[in-house]
Parts: C-alpha cells; structure tokens; sequence
C-alpha cells in the first residue's frame, strides 16, 4: 500500500490554496471586465438583488489551482485521472450553462435535458471504464453499518450512473448563499481523504487534499460578502469531485450520509415540487433548495451557513466512524 509524506500533503493543500486565492485579484477583475455577473431570479429571496453583477464562473479559480496541485504532487495513477476527468468534465457542463447564462442573457441557461444529456455522457465513460477495465471486484457494493459487501452485478451500474448524477446536481442545488456550498464540501474532503488513505488509495487521498486546498483558497474571495460566485462551472465540478470520490473508494451507499446535506437538499426541492403539483399549488417550504427556507424564515445568510456546515460536520462525522467501524 502507498503512502505519501506528509510533505506532500502539506504541499497538495497549500499549492491548491495559494494558486485559487492568488487567481481572485487577477480573475475577479478580468470577470468584470467581461461583463460575466450573475443574474439574480425576481423568485428568490429579495435580498439577494443586492448580490446581481457580482461576477460568476469563479470555479476556474478552484478548477486551475486542483489540477495545479495534482500535478505537482500526486500522481496520475487510473484512480486519480478518473476523478479527475469526472471533475473537470463536470466542470465543462457548468461552464456551457454559465456561459449561457451570462453571455446569452438566458437565466436558466442550459435545458435540463441538456444538462442531463452531457451528465449523462460522462456517467456512460466512468460504467465503460468500470466494465472494460476494472474487472468484477469494481461493482462488489459494501453495505455501511455491516460488514456485508455484496456483489451488485448489472445493479451497481445503475447505482453509478444515479449517484454521478444525483451527487452532481444535489452539490448544484447547495450552491445558493455565499460560501456555502465550498463550507458544507470541506468536511466531506477531509472525511474522504481519511477514507482514501485507509483504504490504500493515498493518490486519491491526495486529490481529496488538493480539493480541499482549493476551497479553502476560493473562499477567501467567496466568504460573505462574495466578490465572486463559483458557478455552475464549479458546484458542478465539485459535484463530480465527490461523487468520484465515494465511488472511487467503494463507499457509494456512505455517500448518502457523508453527503447528508447535499441530500437534504435536494429532497427539499423534490418534495417541495411533488406537493405542489398534488395540492393545486400548497407549499411545504417557504421555498427550496432548503437553505432559502430558513433565509425566510429570518436567518441570516451567514447563520443559515454556519448550521449548514456543522450539520455536514455531523454527517461526515458519523459516515467516518461507520467506515471506521465497518468499513475497513
């Protein structure tokens, strides 16, 4: 099993950070320069009209300083270099949604079956890899709180491609406050580079570090109040950088309480929809994704992130000792 010094780690977190805080007064400026500002919707909460023409695509900064740092200090073992396409190839479809957005002056930017189509196209690479490489030991599925681990078979394949695109647009839909969604993400890099190194994967512990490094970095410039929003360029990214991590290190079902925020989330907006079309238009939420919930309810915004990111602590938290306890 390979290990890396802790130089290494060090290195990994400290080049991603210091490469995506050092691209914010270069990037910021060019951005606004560009005209590249987001468009606040009139349906959500009104004090976020404030924040319209702050610039977005901010994700390139995270997105430059991970593959900076991966570079540098990991290695391109198939593990990293598949978290990393799954990463950056998300970040493409965010991208294109973006530019839509900003430069086509279209609010929604791409189509849902648009976005669903590309999403899709990368969950068929990451099942074509699977079956044509990994071999059958890649779809054995644990089960979290046992020591069962079973073989998933034509299963884990539709798991996979649920999970791909499930994590990503759950990890999108947090993206709405400032520095939320890099301060739920934190805790489950941290929690997946512990996971990574304890199940001999230490490449992917590293790329789990470079993530973090690179959040951490993004949120000196996206820290309330934001100069820059990541985009879908990079809640999408980051959506895929976790996904590929659970399924990478073969904790797909523990994603489900690491990620617990990002399920909730999304629930929110499910259930939200689901009780709207059956009641002729009765809401169960002041509004969805859930964190505008508790905005109206009178939180503020750095409240609703400040439980939000402790409540992801929890979640990771209790996946870490449920992998600790069983997993191993």
């Amino acid at each position: 099993m390979r290990v890396f010094s802790d130089m290494q780690a060090l290195g990994a977190l400290l080049t991603s950070f210091i490469v995506c805080a050092a691209l914010g007064p270069v990037l910021i400026p060019l951005l606004h320069k560009l005209k590249f500002g987001q468009s606040i919707r009139d349906v959500g909460p009104a004090s976020h009209m404030k924040k319209s023409g702050t610039p977005t695509m901010g994700g390139i900064m995270i997105l430059i300083a991970l593959t900076v740092s991966v570079l540098l200090w990991d290695k391109l073992t198939p593990v990293v270099v598949i978290a990393l396409v799954l990463t950056l190839g998300h970040a493409v479809i965010g991208f294109i949604d973006d530019y839509i957005k900003v430069v086509k002056k279209r609010n929604l930017g791409l189509t849902a079956k648009q976005k669903f189509a590309m999403q899709t196209a990368l969950a068929l690479c990451y099942i074509y890899y699977v079956e044509v490489h990994a071999g059958p030991l890649a779809t054995l599925l644990w089960i979290p709180g046992t020591h069962i681990v079973v073989p998933a078979g034509w299963f884990y394949y539709v798991l996979a491609f649920f999970l791909l695109v499930g994590s990503t647009n759950a990890v999108n839909l947090t993206d709405g406050l400032d520095g939320l969604v890099s301060c739920v993400t934190l805790p489950v890099m941290v929690t997946y580079a512990v996971i990574a190194l304890l199940a001999g994967e230490a490449d992917l512990s590293l790329f789990a570090i470079a993530v973090l490094g690179s959040l951490l970095g993004f949120l000196v410039w996206n820290h309330h109040p934001a100069k820059v929003f990541m985009g879908d360029t990079g809640s999408l990214a980051l959506g895929g950088a976790v996904a590929s991590l659970a399924l990478l290190t073969h904790t797909e079902l523990l994603l489900i309480i690491v990620g617990g925020v990002y399920v909730c989330e999304a629930l929110s907006v499910i259930i939200q929809v689901t009780y709207f079309r059956h009641t002729g238009g009765k809401r169960i939420f002041r509004m969805t994704p859930i964190h505008h919930h508790f905005e109206l309810g009178g939180w503020k915004e750095t409240k609703v992130v400040a439980v939000f990111t402790l409540a992801s602590v929890v979640f990771c938290a209790l996946g870490l000792l449920l992998f600790l306890q069983w997993g191993l």
